[in-house]
């Protein structure tokens, strides 16, 4: 089955659904939620950013990924036409990202929220995108203006964007070949989505939500 943005936007849809609220097969939970995650970085002798920091580098970290992708289980039926491996991706990455904003006190289950969440996956064009869809926005901005703004002409308008830069994204790292699923290899998430590029999805979300920047 050829990919497309379609694919990748309902991909989107149930990765998120997945992060916030967890997953269960025959009544054995084997996905934790992103209230399950904000929950374990939350300490109180700590600021909001270090305990956000704290969690990005956990999730970036070996014991975080390694290995996530053959132990998810359900996951390969999550979203038809896109690899079990890729969708693990998301599932991982938007967990974050919704833990981060839970963390930072909003709420992951508006759609305002989740379309932010959406954003973050395009790292430091997250700014571009908002932008482009209308929102007039500086170098400090405050997020909740920016949930305001966020009209359900707009929120179409950026998780068009950012459905059709993953796709573009996954096309460029190869995930994609003359049409067709190329599977990763081994055990990991392979290069397209490595450590390095869940952590810059974490700092911008912590931008965002903690430090009212993009």
């Amino acid at each position: 089955m050829e990919l497309n943005q379609s694919i990748v936007s309902k991909a989107l849809s149930t990765a998120y659904d997945k992060a916030i609220n967890g997953f269960e097969v025959q009544g054995i939970k084997v996905l934790d939620s992103a209230y399950d995650l904000a929950k374990d970085y939350i300490n109180d002798s700590k600021t909001l950013e270090a305990n956000v920091t704290s969690l990005i580098n956990w999730q970036c970290g070996k014991s975080a990924i390694s290995g996530f992708v053959t132990n998810l289980g359900g996951l390969p039926a999550m979203a038809v036409g896109l690899p079990a491996n890729l969708t693990s991706v998301l599932y991982i990455q938007l967990r974050m990202v919704a833990a981060i904003a839970l963390m930072a006190g909003f709420n992951p289950k508006s759609d305002q929220v989740q379309t932010l969440a959406y954003a973050c996956l395009t790292g430091s064009s997250i700014g571009n995108i908002i932008k482009n869809a209308g929102i007039k926005i500086g170098e400090k901005v405050a997020v909740n203006y920016i949930k305001k703004s966020l009209t359900r002409e707009v929120i179409n308008k950026i998780n068009s964007a950012v459905s059709f830069r993953l796709l573009t994204k996954f096309g460029e790292k190869g995930i994609i070949n003359a049409g067709k699923f190329v599977p990763f290899v081994g055990g990991g998430i392979g290069g397209a989505f490595d450590a390095a590029s869940t952590k810059a999805i974490g700092n911008v979300a912590k931008n965002l939500f903690v430090n009212n920047k993009v």
